[in-house]
């Protein structure tokens, strides 16, 4: 192997490294996103069962489930049985 080719291989390597290095910087700085707090379902009482509205959670007059789209086969409030 002459000298022209070691020269390729060590600026390919150290091109190889410099990339691999850079990609895996931002796995380093990521960090959990901060949750809302949480009430406890004891504090609702025994009469507030989850429900919807339209699309959205919701349990005694509290909007809840961070936007998730609620199934159709949640009882909807106020909704004739």
């Amino acid at each position: 192997m002459n000298a022209n080719n070691r020269t390729r291989l060590a600026a390919l390597a150290a091109g190889a490294a410099l990339l691999l290095s850079l990609s895996l910087a931002p796995a380093a700085f990521a960090r959990p996103e901060p949750q809302p707090p949480s009430i406890p379902s004891s504090s609702y009482g025994p009469d507030c069962s989850l429900e919807r509205i339209g699309t959205q959670y919701v349990r005694c007059d509290n909007l809840t489930g961070h936007d998730v789209p609620a199934p159709s086969w949640i009882h909807e409030q106020g909704a004739a049985d």
